[in-house]
């Protein structure tokens, strides 16, 4: 099982629509790259490893997929309309990390 990650740095001056990203590009993402998804969470930072320091990212996206081919091959028709809708919700510069998962329950 494969694993995307999208994180979205908490940065002086960032801006994060959840609402947006959970109700219409999430929705959006799901749709356009169908079954090739075979799982989505979705994390909101809420704090630092110090009490009361902020958290590190604004937000979290993690989509599953089969394999790095199976999200080449749905994410790459439709990279431009996905890519392109990271404005509505946000002004950071997301980060992006393909990961192995080697546990999960």
């Amino acid at each position: 099982m494969i694993k995307v990650s999208v994180m979205y740095p908490n940065t002086a001056g960032s801006t994060f629509d959840m609402a947006y990203y959970c109700g219409s590009h999430i929705p959006m993402v799901r749709q356009r790259l169908g079954a090739a998804i075979k799982g989505v969470a979705v994390e909101q930072g809420i704090g630092g490893p110090e009490p009361g320091s902020p958290p590190p990212y604004l937000a979290l996206g993690h989509l599953l997929f089969e394999s790095v081919e199976a999200f080449q091959s749905a994410f790459g028709p439709h990279a431009q309309a996905i890519l392109g809708d990271i404005p509505n919700y946000t002004n950071a510069q997301p980060t992006i990390q393909i990961s192995e998962v080697k546990m999960q329950n």
